[in-house]
Parts: structure tokens; C-alpha cells; sequence
């Protein structure tokens, strides 16, 4: 057994037993056959992630044309499966319109995103190894992650033998950030800095 294959428990948890939570207090997910709360968000995850939000959706949840560039569905903390019964729920994930002409709904959605971002909190382990290793299994294309506390962009894309990290960014930094680099990005956006001025 490689190092990085794990064996799973002898009885892994399934879609039932997530379902099985009341939906007021399921902020669970499904990792390597375990049934695990996901933690609650600090205020720098929540407002970077509101932030995160915002900034796209401004630019890129609506139809290509126009001023922005559009061609984009995006949701937040809702319950995906992937590979091998694992079910997450990441921070914020966007799927391509010409891919997905309808936004994905259901619990969970199946339809797997085109860009998935986490945004790093109390379950950094899980984000940098765990949840990062299958997103790659699922040839994700694009994932981000973002570091509130280090106030970090870092940019990964799908390679064949990993994720290949193509921007590394700070606060004070202005980029073109794939896939989302047809407009410039202000990296301290996404900490509370208000947008530079048009």
C-alpha cells in the first residue's frame, strides 16, 4: 500500500448516514469513509469567503457578453460527491455555464465543479492533503486556495501527476488569477480591502 492510500474503516459512511443529520446541523462531510463535522468558520474564513464571492459574482455569474466576462455558476458550502462515496462540502465551487447551462442543484449536486476554492480554517489538513488529493483524482481543473490568516492566493492547476501551483500571491498584489484571468484581481480584496478604483 502506497503511502499516500489509506485504508478505509471497516464500515465507511455512506450518503444515507449524511442525509440521516437533520439539515439544520449537518455541516458534515465525508472523508476517507469517515463522517466528520466540518468546523465552524472564523470570521476572517467568513468574510474571505463572502468576499471571495462577491468579487466573482460581480464579474462572472452571468452570462458571457456584456462588460464582464460572465460564463459562471458558483455555490457555497453545499454538499458534492466525488470519488469513491466521498462527499464534501468546499468552501466555493463554480461550474462553467457551457458546461452546466442550468446552476447545479440537489443534495448533493453530482454534477463535479470546474474550479473548487478553500479557504484555509480549522480543517487545513483536510484542505491541503485530503480533500486536494481527490479533487485531483477528479481531474478538477482548477483549485484555489486561500489562506485568511497569511492572507495567501494560491493558484493550483490540474496536472496528470498532481497540481501543478501556478500563481502565489499576497495581499498587496494585483493578478490574473486562472481561470478567472480575463479581469484583474486585487489579491486584498478578498481580506477587506475595498476594490481599487475603475
Amino acid at each position: 500500500m502506497s503511502a499516500a492510500a489509506k485504508k478505509l474503516p471497516d464500515n465507511p459512511a455512506t450518503l444515507e448516514d449524511l442525509l440521516a443529520i437533520p439539515e439544520a446541523e449537518r455541516h458534515h462531510e465525508i472523508i476517507d469513509g469517515e463522517l466528520v463535522e466540518k468546523g465552524a468558520a472564523t470570521g476572517e474564513h467568513g468574510g474571505t469567503q463572502a468576499d471571495l464571492v462577491g468579487t466573482l459574482r460581480n464579474r462572472f455569474s452571468r452570462r458571457p457578453g456584456g462588460r464582464w466576462p460572465g460564463g459562471w455558476w458558483f455555490v457555497t458550502e453545499v454538499e458534492i460527491v466525488f470519488a469513491r462515496g466521498q462527499i464534501f462540502r468546499p468552501d466555493v465551487s463554480g461550474w462553467r455555464r457551457e458546461r452546466a447551462p442550468q446552476r447545479p442543484t440537489g443534495t448533493p449536486i453530482t454534477l463535479l465543479p470546474d474550479w473548487i476554492c478553500e479557504i484555509l480554517s480549522t480543517n487545513r489538513s483536510n484542505d491541503l492533503v485530503k480533500k486536494k488529493r481527490v479533487y485531483h483524482q477528479c481531474k478538477i481543473p482548477h483549485y484555489w486556495i486561500i489562506d485568511p490568516v497569511e492572507q495567501t492566493l494560491s493558484v493550483h492547476r490540474w496536472g496528470p501527476d498532481g497540481y501543478i501551483e501556478v500563481l502565489a500571491a499576497q495581499r498587496d498584489e494585483v493578478v490574473r488569477a486562472e481561470p478567472f484571468d480575463a479581469v484583474e484581481l486585487s489579491v486584498g480584496v478578498l481580506f477587506g480591502d475595498d476594490e481599487p478604483d475603475e
